[in-house]
């Protein structure tokens, strides 16, 4: 929501200030598709030619992203934090093979259909599922699972800022993609060398347009949705490094309450649960 803010105040402090000026839209409006065609075709047909499919659907995507926020709230670090509690807990308890039924087939598992989100999320369930499939194989080296949840975190990272990298690329190369199309009217132009003064400044000031808009774009949108889109993306990274702290603490012997109690501490600020609010979610689960 505060993204659409920025943008109307964007759109009303530029254009408002320019009208008050004394400036007239017919000119910029005029000129404005074709400009658009020009500047925005090259613009997507340079993210096309640099970057996969996988990358272009993630930086359309992002857009949506940037103005609904970061995916996870406070009640999915809440809920991941129970989640972590009752599958350590169950080891605690009764051991590995205990485990096993609920990671094997985590849709059918009666502590993992308790929280649909984490669920439904695909990382973070194979993420989940897939250290705790390395433990019941014996591998229970805290700093051995430390450095493979690691690597595999900063792979699922480095593939998520794919759409916010695009988009950067793109804003780095608008003002010049502006230029080109500034150079362009300058060409029309100088065809039309032999009209009135008033014709050829029109012309001109349509030109211009082009240079105004590959800045515009790259400056006032573009740029700050990859910045916002790369922020988003940062955040919700957090999420899948809560669930590496709750599982190395698991592995370093601390009751499940304190591998739980430990995760939380990383948790953001504006997302973490107090001490007393995960007490009372963690009293309140029913038995795995």
């Amino acid at each position: 929501m505060l993204s659409l803010v920025g943008i109307a105040v964007l759109f009303v402090m530029v254009f408002g200030g320019y009208i008050l000026a004394g400036g007239k839209l017919g000119i910029i409006l005029k000129a404005l598709p074709f400009e658009l065609m020009m500047i925005g075709g090259a613009a997507v047909a340079a993210m096309l030619i640099s970057s996969s499919m996988d990358v272009v659907k993630s930086a359309v995507a992002g857009f949506g992203r940037v103005i609904s926020g970061p995916r996870w709230k406070a009640e999915d670090y809440r809920d991941l934090l129970c989640l972590l509690y009752l599958l350590t807990k169950l080891i605690k308890t009764k051991g590995n093979v205990a485990i096993e039924p609920h990671i094997e087939k985590p849709e059918e598992s009666t502590i993992f259909t308790r929280f649909p989100r984490i669920l439904n999320d695909h990382f973070a369930k194979d993420f989940i599922c897939d250290t705790f499939r390395m433990m019941i194989l014996n591998v229970d080296d805290p700093h051995q699972v430390e450095d493979t949840m690691e690597k595999q975190l900063e792979k699922h990272h480095h593939e998520a800022l794919g759409g916010a990298d695009a988009l950067t690329g793109m804003a780095d190369g608008l003002p010049a993609l502006g230029i080109v199309a500034a150079v362009l009217g300058v060409i029309k132009t100088m065809a039309s060398i032999d009209q009135p003064p008033e014709i050829l400044g029109k012309m001109i000031g349509g030109a211009l347009v082009g240079t105004f808009l590959g800045v515009f774009l790259a400056y006032g949108l573009v740029g700050p949705f990859a910045t916002r889109l790369k922020a988003c993306e940062n955040e919700d990274f957090q999420f899948y490094t809560i669930i590496r702290d709750a599982i190395v603490a698991h592995l370093k012997g601390n009751p499940a309450q304190i591998s739980v109690e430990m995760a939380r501490g990383n948790v953001p600020s504006t997302m973490q649960p107090s001490f007393s609010e995960l007490e009372e979610a963690i009293n309140n689960l029913a038995p795995a």
